[in-house]
């Protein structure tokens, strides 16, 4: 199953979307715990149990979920977890060797059901580039599908409970992932963190919260989910988003006026290393794909589309390469496959 699915472009990484040549993604997040039951840090094995029963015959009964795939944490091996996490279709911290857990994907990728993760539902929708309000729809569909046969613990004045109180209310984290070589290279990044943590939204790494920043990809997210609604939430993201959008075009353009040379000469070894390096980690290909990703918004490399460069940056992932080619691997063994399959993806294209 996972096999077949590195072989095909993750939903979040078509490449296509509003402000694409920016925006990789956006994802929003529901947050729902079945009434009645202790909330999973706190609840015993046996209602994990029992939640994990509940969504079974939830999936049983409803016509949406039949549409997808639906596996428990028992069937899935610590390559398949990491291949998961890589595809932003789990947290990295939800398959940690608990086995009452599971997990569902319907069948487009743009959903995915974490059951018993620090809730006992976490409900995403992703899309590629700059969609928040499709992504909540999305989301809100299987919310809503679920919550015609289990109840959610809810309380008039606070909303959604939630296992961590930050999370209360609405239960709702919507988050883009974005691209700012140019705010990177102009030095001006920490100004607009600054000015993103102001705007009560949080930036965090490429795989979330407690991830590096790698290939200056930015998740930039809501902080505060209780007292505020869910449109004034989407509202926002997408209006600082915007904002940053501007921001990164600027810092590129005088990056053009000030310093052609050198950003050209930057992206064209980037590509010259990509193109024919014999050992690469998937860090050295994340951050050598950002310089090329820079130029081909610029029209500095104009031969490449974004969606070879979001194939190359899935796949040179450690757990994707291992299933693309259909072997596990050590890191030795990975690093020279990674250059290899790099090569072959840029062969021809000049």
């Amino acid at each position: 199953m996972f096999e077949d699915m590195s072989k095909s472009p993750a939903a979040w990484l078509t490449g296509k979307g509003d402000e694409a040549l920016v925006m990789l993604s956006t994802r929003v997040r529901l947050a729902r715990n079945v009434a009645g039951c202790k909330f999973p840090p706190s609840a015993d094995l046996e209602t994990k149990k029992r939640v994990v029963g509940y969504f079974d015959s939830t999936v049983a009964r409803s016509k949406i979920l039949a549409d997808g795939i639906y596996i428990k944490a028992s069937d899935i091996n610590d390559l398949d977890a990491n291949f998961l996490v890589e595809r932003h279709l789990v947290s990295p911290t939800f398959l940690n060797g608990e086995t009452t857990k599971a997990l569902f994907v319907d069948s487009t990728e743009r959903v995915s059901i974490m059951i018993n993760e620090e809730d006992h539902l976490r409900v995403q929708g992703l899309s590629p580039g700059l969609d928040p309000r499709g992504s909540y729809e999305m989301a809100c569909r299987f919310d809503a599908e679920i919550g015609r046969y289990l109840e959610y613990s809810y309380d008039p004045d606070f909303g959604y409970l939630t296992a961590c109180p930050t999370n209360a209310g609405t239960g709702m984290r919507a988050s883009v992932l974005i691209h700012l070589p140019g705010l990177v290279l102009t030095r001006e990044i920490e100004k607009v963190i600054s000015y993103i943590t102001r705007s009560d939204l949080v930036v965090r790494g490429f795989y979330g919260e407690g991830t590096d920043v790698l290939g200056n990809l930015f998740q930039i997210s809501n902080q505060n989910t209780l007292g505020i609604t869910e449109e004034e939430i989407l509202h926002r993201l997408e209006n600082v988003t915007r904002e940053i959008i501007d921001k990164e075009a600027g810092a590129r353009k005088r990056l053009i006026d000030e310093a052609a040379d050198m950003i050209e000469d930057k992206i064209w070894r980037a590509y010259g290393i990509l193109k024919h390096a014999r050992v690469l980690t998937s860090e050295e290909v994340m951050n050598l794909l950002s310089a090329v990703r820079l130029g081909h918004a610029m029209k500095i490399i104009d031969f490449l589309d974004t969606a070879i460069l979001n194939d190359i940056l899935l796949i040179s992932q450690p757990a994707h390469l291992q299933k693309y080619y259909g072997s596990e691997m050590d890191n030795i063994k990975r690093d020279f496959v990674r250059a290899q399959m790099v090569r072959e993806k840029l062969r021809g294209r000049e």
